[in-house]
């Protein structure tokens, strides 16, 4: 088969044979046991942490109206809660890509949290007018609330996950995190991470002749032939698998 001379073909890991295949797999292996064991270490020290009072009698606003902020625990002792941050005004094509990906991920784990003895509820900015229509278009079915008005660390400051213990009518923040510390809401980072190329972003270490990666975040929207873009035509990859996601004109909102 004759080859194309003008294309350009991205660099590739070398052949070798399996057993040189397995040898080298080994050895990362190793390195991938010490990153577990340090992984588990940072969850002890965790777990460790101490804890600060916040005000659980404060109000949230989700389908059945006004709830005290214990209500979300559901009766459990432990609670886990995203913060999606939201843009008021704007259509749900228009809404945080970047939130969307830890959104779309974590409600898929709610039934396993539960069965562990932990809540899930995801927290946002938005007015309950705004965000009951968008909860109905993306098919959530896990509670969501609105946290308008409310001050941190139940609200404001969104783009979190918060964890939360309670002791009877007391609720207490236990931790907290942000950015890349959101990554294991994700699964889509660590599997994109086992892949040759990686996650195509600019900042990541690769090999010299790799293909060069892009700015971060660049596959979290897309348009309707599933390119991704940041474009007048995008959406947040997961909308365009739901019922009447249609091509649109998003505003400038990025993350």
């Amino acid at each position: 088969m004759t080859e194309n001379p003008t294309v350009t073909r991205p660099a590739r890991p070398r052949v070798v044979d399996r057993a040189a295949w397995q040898a080298a797999r080994d050895e990362l292996l190793e390195q991938e046991k010490a990153h577990t064991r340090a992984g588990d270490a940072l969850a002890a020290a965790r777990r460790r942490l101490p804890m600060t009072q916040v005000d659980g009698t404060a109000r949230v606003v989700g389908a059945d109206g006004a709830v005290p902020f214990v209500d979300l625990f559901q009766g459990r002792d432990e609670l886990v809660v995203y913060q999606h941050m939201w843009h008021d005004g704007e259509p749900v094509a228009g809404q945080c890509p970047g939130c969307t990906v830890n959104a779309w991920h974590i409600q898929r784990s709610a039934p396993y949290l539960a069965a562990r003895g932990v809540s899930f509820a995801m927290l946002t900015e938005g007015p309950w007018a705004e965000v009951a229509p968008f909860l109905e278009f993306m098919g959530y079915t896990e509670p969501w609330y609105s946290v308008r008005g409310l001050e941190a660390p139940i609200g404001v400051d969104m783009g979190h996950i918060a964890c939360f213990l309670r002791d009877g009518d007391h609720v207490y923040l236990t931790y907290r995190t942000t950015g890349r510390g959101n990554e294991p809401a994700a699964g889509i980072f660590g599997l994109l991470d086992m892949t040759p190329y990686g996650r195509g972003e600019a900042w990541e270490d690769v090999p010299d002749g790799w293909p060069q990666g892009r700015e971060s975040c660049w596959y979290w929207a897309a348009d309707a032939d599933g390119n991704a873009t940041w474009g007048p035509t995008r959406r947040p990859v997961p909308q365009w698998g739901r019922p009447g996601a249609t091509p649109v004109e998003a505003s400038e909102h990025r993350h």
